[in-house]
């Protein structure tokens, strides 16, 4: 059984051209620290520079996102630059060789594509643009994760976990109440709960959760379990925000009032069908729930891991730790 959980995710602002550098180092010792070999943390490094130098060069600064991603024993760290640039009206024309309008040899995104396992770009002129590039050996689920502290915090109160057996994938998402360290001690518990046992139905999920979190301040906290081919089971406790989202509509996953560890109401868990190209969105209350995606067909075709960027660049919220998952 795959099992991911949240792991190390930094947060890199690009707004001077001495944080490239700062990047780049970062993402080679984070490279080091998870077992990529020699080869593979130097391009871990190459796509680091590429992608920064293209937010502070062409994206008006933004944020590069590095995490560690892992599939049984396969290991990768994956790359997020995300920017509220002016964006590119020609997406494959600036991904080949030969293309720059900074007066370089324009082999920018075009040399991280060939360097990464998986890469995907999202790009609208005026409104900016999310690159993902991940670089190692991956397998597993689709799925992309973001998970963020607030800004001055070095602990993130909210947390994920993912596992995979066969052709079934659960994924919890949690919140621990507040934020700061003690936020992180409740998401934490959560999260060990869940891999001590993460094939059960997620009522049961929630309900261990909720004994185990008794000495923490609580959380909030949903899991769901997506099968192949059935429906998709779903419970969840507190403010975390679940969606099923298609061509056609955005469904709301229905959670309880309480908290896990504090108050909890009788627990229901829910079953809802789940229609062709459709996927799963899961985030913490420090992403605002205003937003649509049933209507952008060019983003739903899109790597799960840029959706979940676009999420957290249009709408988290300032003042909380935000976290958002996309499965499909």
């Amino acid at each position: 059984m795959l099992l991911q959980r949240s792991r190390e995710q930094r947060r890199h602002l690009i707004e001077e051209e001495s944080q490239i550098g700062e990047a780049r180092r970062d993402a080679q010792r984070l490279a080091m620290a998870y077992g990529l070999d020699d080869t593979q943390t130097g391009r871990v490094a190459i796509a680091a520079t590429e992608l920064a130098t293209n937010l502070y060069r062409h994206g008006s600064g933004g944020q590069l996102l590095l995490q560690p991603i892992k599939a049984g024993d396969k290991e990768a760290i994956e790359l997020l630059a995300i920017d509220k640039g002016r964006g590119m009206s020609d997406v494959n024309r600036c991904l080949g060789d030969g293309y720059s309008t900074a007066g370089t040899a324009g082999t920018g995104l075009g040399a991280v594509r060939r360097l990464s396992v998986e890469f995907d770009i999202h790009s609208v002129p005026g409104e900016g643009t999310v690159v993902m590039s991940r670089v190692g050996a991956i397998g597993g689920a689709r799925f992309g994760a973001i998970s963020i502290p607030v800004h001055g915090e070095t602990e993130c109160g909210d947390g994920w976990a993912l596992a995979q057996d066969h052709d079934c994938t659960t994924l919890m998402v949690v919140d621990g109440l507040g934020h700061g360290s003690f936020a992180a001690v409740a998401a934490e518990c959560a999260q060990r709960t869940f891999a001590n046992a993460p094939a059960d139905r997620p009522r049961s999920l929630l309900e261990r959760a909720h004994r185990a979190l008794g000495n923490t301040r609580g959380a909030a906290a949903a899991v769901a379990r997506v099968t192949a081919t059935g429906p998709i089971s779903y419970a969840g406790v507190g403010n975390i925000c679940g969606c099923l989202v298609s061509a056609e509509k955005s469904q709301g996953l229905v959670s309880h009032n309480g908290t896990l560890g504090l108050t909890m109401p009788r627990l229901q868990q829910f079953e809802y069908e789940r229609t062709a190209g459709s996927f799963l969105v899961m985030h913490s209350d420090g992403i605002s729930a205003r937003w649509d995606l049933h209507t952008n067909a060019a983003l739903r075709q899109r790597h799960p891991a840029i959706i979940a960027a676009i999420l957290y660049r249009d709408h988290a919220r300032a003042r909380d730790d935000a976290t958002v998952v996309v499965l499909n």
